[in-house]
């Protein structure tokens, strides 16, 4: 593997390092590696979830960016830059303007005209080649960018894992067959995996996943598993099935059979739950059918799935049937609805009605009956509403049927998403009325595919899952430095001389060192090393120089050891191959 070293620093001292580190856990910081980077001096907020990065923080990124930047290379991406601030036309030419909701960030330039701040930009790289790739002969290509974004996020937490300005890798490919579509996209899919285990996570789970609002059929997500994690993932410890929960497949099976009965309209007063319903009428939740209310975002029509009393509706697949954006709906007195009694017999025909497929075949069911403090009991949807269509519209459980081995092994796990890639099909090319020319000369409309790494994101996920009580555990390939020498008496004489010497050598050997060369307390000193989270740390000290030795220990205290004064440099030298060596050996 092809090794990345930063332009060499001669005064790259920490009583010269722009930051502080503080010993106090930050107020606000919900998960440990927003308060790590907080309290190492790497980030700083400047408005809500939006941070500039001390130079640690910026040595990360660049290592991460150019691994992503090889590795991209190496599948014949060609690195293109596109605009931050980007003409609102161009978003309306994909219909994404008014479909895409507040988190895009829309405004008006000094002329009026329409703007936006790019959260994506599939429209900019359609822009781009659309007048270049007028012919077959010039697919297929891919272009990719490292840029920063703005997404209007309405919730910001965890430091840099949800923010609302951010840089990320987005590359799109461009193709004239599904076939050679996939192909390529088998070629990102590795080569991400390449990227994170590289980058030292070579546990990133890759899961199937929801395409939401980039649109497309195929989709999966690279995920980080970790209690901090926001994404629900759904796994199958038997045959390794793993999908988002968004995007995964509810089987059921409908066991509690209750005898058919007669549709019948009964009394259940203050029964406005599927609890107190159940409690009423002394039956399962499994015998129940759950009325789910949402309103289009577009014009806050009501949108009711039905569902088993004891399941939750997956929004994101339930948005999907929808073809829109939807919320959930804010029934008022005088709506077309009854709260607590809605049931699909009866229900008004200004309502658009979906059926989850969990409540095919179940002979009896309890639903609302669209009045006040009355259900039914008998119903039987087939029999009472006639041939329906059923959608997927659960969520997947603990516990649940695999959708692919069939088990009732499914957990859910929770984790962080560091990268995604899509199939978008011609969606925005048909939108945005990008054709090329076959070889038959009939006019045709590119294929098209996108694949994102966020690179903060990335190091703040590391960071979660690379630290202990006292600073992040940095793997070698990104950490900020690779050697953090301490000398804990810079006012002795051998000691200084000794650690300048090192400083030195090391640094003219292409080695990156950070030297502590401060008149502070070794604890102190040491709290500091932690907090950077250098893998390789030698210290240089007056009782160490009385042996002819220094200390020489990793972060993760998988070496301690003392070194003759004389072999310190290549025993540093090789720490450092056997800690690359131990990140490579999981890159395929």
């Amino acid at each position: 593997m092809p090794e990345f070293t930063l332009v060499k620093e001669r005064t790259m001292k920490l009583s010269k390092l722009v930051g502080d580190r503080f010993k106090e856990r930050p107020a606000n910081c919900q998960i440990d590696s927003h308060a790590l980077m907080v309290r190492g001096g790497y980030i700083k907020n400047v408005a809500n979830g939006i941070y500039s990065q001390f130079p640690p923080m910026k040595r990360i990124s660049q290592k991460i960016e150019a691994i992503i930047r090889d590795e991209m290379d190496k599948i014949d991406g060609q690195e293109v830059l596109f605009p931050v601030a980007l003409p609102g036309s161009l978003w309306e030419e994909s219909g994404r303007y008014e479909s895409v909701g507040s988190e895009l960030l829309r405004f008006t330039d000094r002329t009026g005209s329409k703007m936006v701040l790019g959260m994506t930009h599939e429209e900019a790289s359609v822009q781009l080649v659309r007048e270049y790739a007028n012919s077959y002969a010039k697919y297929p290509f891919m272009i990719y960018q490292i840029q920063t974004k703005f997404r209007d996020e309405a919730r910001p937490r965890a430091g840099l894992i949800r923010v609302r300005e951010f840089t990320m890798k987005d590359a799109y490919s461009f193709h004239t067959s599904q076939e050679d579509l996939e192909q390529y996209y088998h070629k990102c899919y590795d080569a991400y995996c390449r990227i994170f285990a590289r980058c030292g996570i070579p546990e990133v789970a890759v899961v199937k996943s929801d395409s939401g609002m980039m649109g497309g059929n195929i989709s999966h997500e690279y995920m980080l598993l970790t209690p901090a994690g926001e994404d629900s993932i759904a796994i199958c410890p038997e045959c390794g099935y793993s999908a988002n929960v968004e995007a995964a497949e509810s089987i059921v099976e409908n066991e509690n059979k209750l005898p058919k009965e007669e549709l019948k309209e009964v009394p259940t007063p203050h029964a406005g739950t599927i609890e107190e319903l159940c409690d009423f009428l002394k039956i399962p939740a499994e015998n129940t059918a759950k009325a789910v209310v949402y309103q289009r975002n577009e014009d806050d029509t009501f949108v009711v799935a039905f569902i088993r009393g004891d399941l939750d509706i997956n929004e994101a697949k339930l948005t999907k049937v929808v073809g829109c954006d939807i919320h959930p709906a804010d029934i008022v007195d005088d709506s077309v609805l009854t709260a607590g009694f809605i049931g699909p017999v009866g229900i008004s025909d200004k309502v658009t009605v979906f059926f989850d497929s969990s409540l095919k075949g179940i002979d009896y069911l309890v639903t609302g009956a669209n009045k006040v403090d009355t259900h039914y009991t008998g119903f039987n949807v087939e029999r009472d509403c006639g041939d329906v269509e059923y959608y997927d519209l659960a969520k997947i459980a603990e516990g649940g049927i695999c959708p692919q081995c069939g088990k009732k092994t499914i957990t859910i796990s929770r984790g962080i998403e560091v990268g995604n890639i899509f199939q978008l099909g011609t969606k925005y090319s048909k939108a945005m009325n990008f054709t090329y020319t076959d070889e038959n000369g009939e006019t045709q409309y590119p294929i098209m595919g996108c694949y994102g790494i966020g690179v903060g994101r990335m190091a703040a996920s590391i960071c979660e899952v690379r630290h202990d009580d006292f600073g992040p555990i940095w793997p070698i390939t990104i950490a900020p430095w690779q050697v953090h020498i301490c000398c804990l008496r810079s006012d002795d004489e051998e000691c200084k001389a000794y650690a300048d010497n090192l400083y030195e050598t090391l640094q003219n050997k292409g080695i990156e060192v950070i030297y502590d060369d401060r008149k502070a307390r070794p604890g102190a000193m040491f709290a500091d090393a932690d907090l950077l989270g250098v893998p390789v740390r030698v210290v240089v000290s007056p009782r160490n120089m009385g042996e002819g030795v220094v200390e020489i220990s990793t972060r993760d205290k998988s070496i301690q050891q003392k070194t003759p004064t004389d072999d310190a440099v290549t025993e540093v030298e090789n720490i450092i191959a056997q800690l690359k060596e131990q990140i490579y050996s999981h890159v395929k």
